[in-house]
């Protein structure tokens, strides 16, 4: 992936932009796009393309939209290779952290293992789910029956292996699991008028067993019956001439065929089952499912299986029932599961040890953020066997640090979250983007990472704690970034400490129809662009604070005061000269001894109103620090002009000495109290243009960040006003 070749069309706001971003020369690139101009629809539209869905402009519906991201062979660029990291994203887990657990050698000799085992479940949990009736969680469920723990499967089936392997077959199996588990009939079994009934009907049930010289409670019962008969003709003892003798109401009589036995055994049963008093206490457990409307199917069944009601007063009992009898009715299956399970037990059980025993790259991940990021948390991770036997979600853990030398606090993640502050919330965040980037890596996975404003919102230590972590990625052969920001001091860090290109570092310009991205126009800091260009008018005039401020710090107090009439209308201002200012400019920059400017007649105020009318007309985004300048000290004079005519005082205005725009404005405010528009444009005037006109070298980011729309009609109200006038 050399280059991405992109043309977007209304796409979130991008009206169009079309672009050939190029790695040829380093993976990275990185993009500064003040608010407004196009960071969060950039991506916004590669987040579609990861998530495979379709980009639009949320507004304008109807707009006709166009994404096309190709690679420099015209292919499109692969959802699995794009990667979009938001500025913040509470909810983000990894779905990566589980590939992390384990080395790769381990992690192919357990999967080998455990495929062979996965196979013969899948074959019985086929089968249980047909003799159950349940659609799904088969697993689960038969492991919560027999063990109390959803996420036991094999010690479940260990647990019943005895019961299963003796062969009973029962008149259990034929009952679907799903007719009496399920929250409809556990509600009315739960009820307290079925519960007495259901006890009364056990109470002559019971006595009719006792009373039976055939069944006996407790060890002999019709399903006991059953059973026995299912394996005697199964076995073929019949077949085989062999009889057995039974007490059949008080006269022992010798059975010698199947049907003989099935007729003793329906006898006995019927005579039961059909007792008066019974049918009785059926019948008021009957009229009671009768009175709830949802109960109609199970009274059915009921209905049709009254040999199930004796169970009915142990459910977790008959749970277990149920199951054994399902798995003895798949005896094969659960027979070949249990056989290649026994055989890898081991082998798995080794490789689980060996695991716990590494250090595997997600401790390396941990390391990273433990290390980099100033948070008052440190980060665990506590259930890698688990993770790898049980295919479970693996558990960060968060402990609290202590301050007073006393151990660390363990704090469930959803107790640390409320006491974080934003920017901790932002760092424990990137946790999961870590894992997701380290897993990439280990699977040299080829990703494009489109970072959206990463550090907004951190403080300087974590926010290079960002930086170094970006430098990692930059480093991989198969990883490529696009990092976008508004905060043109987090871009230059990143410029900076990365070492990107002049090509590489891009700036947005966006028109009232297109967005394009052009290379940095400052190669280091923009007075050290101007310094060597001042023959360039723009440039020429952004100087002026930034020199004004040189004299006052070297002793040239009558240049100080000249360029301030530069910066604030005085009675002198109308008269100086670009001669004038090369004169000054030449004495406080030394190493312009030789400057030469054009038009030396020409008067800097006029230069100055000239150059912001020509900057007002523009219809693109401006991104050039010197042009803002310009117009915020066109703004400010023609304020004070207007200000100082509406005023009409030229005793009061010499006497000022300092903060003349608020004097002014304090003055006028005296003197025309009803021209509330002229007072509110000043004040905005006075709050918006100071701190872009006394700039110096560390704090111009600001106003590089600022949209240059407010100064645009700040600009144009002013004129208007002044020519109202």
């Amino acid at each position: 992936m050399k280059k991405i070749i992109i043309d977007l069309k209304n796409c979130y706001g991008i009206k169009e932009l079309k672009i050939g971003l190029d790695f040829s020369v380093r993976k990275l690139l990185v993009v500064y796009a003040p608010n407004g101009a196009m960071k969060t629809s950039f991506a916004k539209t590669f987040q579609d393309l990861s998530s495979d869905q379709e980009s639009g402009d949320r507004i304008f519906k109807t707009r006709e939209s166009k994404r096309n991201i190709k690679d420099e062979s015209g292919l499109n660029i692969d959802k699995e290779q794009v990667f979009v990291i938001e500025p913040y994203n509470q909810n983000y887990k990894s779905s990566k952290i589980s590939n992390l657990l384990v080395n790769k050698t381990l992690k192919d000799e357990y999967d080998g293992i455990y495929s062979s085992i996965n196979d013969k479940k899948d074959v019985l949990i086929k089968e249980l789910k047909s003799s159950s009736g349940l659609k799904k969680d088969i697993e689960e469920t038969f492991s919560d029956a027999i063990t109390h723990d959803s996420k036991e499967f094999f010690q479940a089936l260990t647990r019943v292996n005895s019961e299963v392997l003796e062969g009973k077959t029962t008149a259990l199996d034929g009952i679907p699991y799903q007719k009496i588990f399920n929250d409809r009939v556990l509600e009315l079994l739960e009820s307290p008028e079925l519960k007495k009934n259901l006890s009364e009907y056990m109470k002559v049930y019971d006595r009719l067993i006792s009373a039976s010289t055939f069944f006996k409670k407790g060890v002999f019962n019709h399903n006991n019956a059953s059973e026995i008969a299912k394996n005697l003709k199964n076995n073929g003892f019949f077949k085989a001439s062999h009889s057995v003798n039974v007490n059949f109401r008080n006269i022992r009589r010798e059975i010698k065929t199947e049907a003989e036995l099935e007729e003793v055994i329906k006898n006995e049963k019927d005579s039961i089952l059909g007792d008066s008093t019974l049918k009785t206490s059926f019948d008021e457990i009957d009229t009671q499912l009768a009175g709830n409307k949802g109960s109609k199917d199970f009274r059915e069944f009921l209905d049709q299986n009254k040999s199930i009601l004796p169970e009915l007063d142990n459910l977790p009992r008959l749970k277990q029932k149920l199951w054994i009898a399902y798995l003895t009715k798949s005896l094969g299956a659960y027979k070949d599961l249990m056989e290649v399970y026994t055989n890898g037990k081991e082998k798995i059980e080794a490789v689980i040890n060996r695991a716990k025993e590494e250090e595997t790259k997600w401790k390396s991940v941990i390391d990273i953020f433990n290390e980099r990021f100033s948070v008052p948390f440190v980060v665990t991770m506590e259930n890698q066997d688990d993770v790898i036997l049980k295919r479970e979600t693996p558990s960060i853990k968060f402990k609290f640090k202590n301050t007073d030398n006393n151990p660390d606090m363990p704090v469930e993640e959803g107790t640390l979250w409320p006491v974080l502050s934003n920017g901790e919330k932002r760092a424990l965040y990137l946790l999961n983007i870590i894992f997701e980037v380290e897993a990439r890596k280990d699977d040299k996975k080829q990703t494009l990472f489109i970072v959206d404003d990463i550090a907004d919102s951190f403080d300087y230590k974590n926010k290079y704690a960002i930086v170094e972590y970006l430098n990692d990625i930059s480093r991989e052969d198969y990883f490529y970034q696009v990092i976008l920001t508004h905060n043109f001091d987090f871009y230059r860090t990143l410029c900076s400490r990365l070492s990107v290109p002049r090509a590489n570092r891009l700036h947005t310009v966006k028109t009232t129809t297109s967005i394009r991205l052009v290379e940095e126009k400052y190669q280091n800091n923009p007075f050290a662009t101007w310094k060597d260009n001042l023959a360039k008018e723009e440039m020429l005039v952004a100087s002026i604070p930034f020199v004004r401020n040189l004299a006052e710090y070297c002793g040239f107090p009558n240049h100080f005061k000249t360029l301030t009439s530069l910066l604030h209308l005085k009675p002198e201002t109308p008269s100086i000269t670009v001669g004038d200012l090369q004169k000054i400019i030449k004495e406080v920059l030394r190493d312009k001894a030789d400057l030469v400017l054009a038009d030396h007649d020409r008067k800097v105020k006029n230069l100055i109103y000239g150059l912001a009318d020509g900057i007002n007309l523009e219809t693109e985004e401006i991104i050039e620090l010197e042009k803002k300048i310009v117009l915020s000290i066109a703004i400010r004079l023609k304020t004070e002009e207007l200000l100082i005519k509406e005023i009409s005082d030229d005793a009061f205005v010499r006497g000022i000495e300092k903060n003349q725009t608020i004097v002014l404005i304090d003055k006028f405010k005296k003197k025309c109290p009803s021209k509330i528009e002229i007072i509110k444009l000043a004040e905005q005037v006075n709050l918006m243009t100071p701190a872009n006109i006394h700039i110096n070298s560390f704090m111009y980011e600001p106003i590089l960040d600022m949209s240059n729309d407010h100064l645009k009609q700040l600009y144009k109200k002013v004129c208007d006003l002044s020519k109202e006038r």
